[in-house]
């Protein structure tokens, strides 16, 4: 509240001595009033860039100092103080909202130009699904993810929305998700980032997320599958945490032998239904038999899914009995 009393201060002085040489009482009420009205929007501006990411606030200040140039250049042809002051602040307002718009454009053109050879990574937008999931914490640990990790301030909102739900497992799945980003930020020292990007008026938050990837050039991190499609759709990758799960998986082929413990029976007669330590499931022709017993099989056929892996086998006894 001092600071901004004082620019306002400030302001009606500066409109004071500019004023001065107008030699009327007139003059000099309307400068004052003048700088009055600018020091309270200046600091009404200051205030809110304080909340954007720092190439967007330098976007807008060298937007708004290419607009100053241009008002008071168009002004020196009329020889009034008053117009060309009005024309500066103006043409430097309206250039510094567009630099701002656009500030993420700007920068990444002209990092391509530069060319230079340790290229930055791409930056990395986490969605909702893939917080309260965790494992992105796992991989951050390992050093695999490089680069920025973009969180939006609306996935935020979502995020502390569930945290304060009244069902319980909500709740705790929403609180799971924040300790999870504070974990990555303060124990693995990620460089997170924390943007607002809300001006596309969409309502949905894949929507959002889409938007803001295409906008900035990011990738998306998630494990939702229909938020997978819809943006490789729009062009956008997708970096698929359950996808690089299943490729993490151990490799295994027909005719392999292995051991398992059959867990319950399976849709068809006579089938039974086990899980390796991964969670894959081994699906074992003639296996009810077996169920409560651990046996080894022999790997017959593999089918992978996009929603994971599934293992067909039939016990080794029963084909050794063939």
């Amino acid at each position: 509240m001092l600071i901004r009393v004082v620019a306002l201060v400030t302001g009606i002085l500066a409109g004071g001595v500019y004023g001065w040489g107008y030699g009327t009482t007139a003059g000099l009420v309307v400068c004052m009033g003048v700088g009055a009205c600018l020091a309270l929007i200046v600091s009404l501006i200051t205030s809110r860039l304080k909340r954007m990411h720092g190439r967007k606030v330098l976007a807008i200040f060298i937007g708004f100092l290419i607009g100053l140039v241009i008002g008071i250049f168009i002004g020196s042809f009329f020889q009034i103080r008053l117009l060309t002051g009005f024309l500066a602040f103006i043409l430097g307002f309206l250039i510094a909202d567009l630099f701002g718009s656009k500030s993420d454009e700007i920068f990444n053109f002209t990092e391509r130009r530069q060319g230079i050879g340790g290229k930055e990574p791409v930056c990395k937008i986490l969605d909702t699904s893939v917080i309260i999931d965790g494992r992105i914490a796992d991989i951050c640990a390992t050093g695999f993810l490089e680069g920025r990790i973009i969180v939006p301030r609306f996935v935020l909102e979502e995020l502390q929305h569930i945290a304060d739900s009244s069902d319980i497992l909500k709740r705790n799945r929403g609180r799971r998700g924040l300790d999870i980003l504070n974990t990555m930020q303060k124990e693995f020292g990620m460089q997170m980032e924390i943007i607002s990007d809300d001006q596309n008026g969409e309502i949905e938050v894949d929507a959002k997320l889409v938007h803001l990837a295409k906008r900035i050039g990011g990738k998306v991190i998630t494990n939702d599958y229909n938020l997978n499609k819809v943006a490789e759709l729009q062009g956008v990758s997708v970096l698929n945490i359950n996808e690089l799960a299943n490729a993490l998986k151990p490799v295994v082929l027909p005719g392999e032998e292995m051991s398992v413990q059959v867990i319950k029976d399976g849709k068809e007669s006579g089938q039974g239904i086990g899980y390796l330590d991964d969670g894959t499931m081994i699906v074992i022709d003639g296996g009810k038999r077996f169920i409560g017993e651990e046996v080894g099989v022999l790997v017959t056929s593999v089918l992978q899914t996009a929603a994971g892996r599934m293992i067909f086998a039939k016990p080794k006894a029963l084909v050794h009995n063939l």
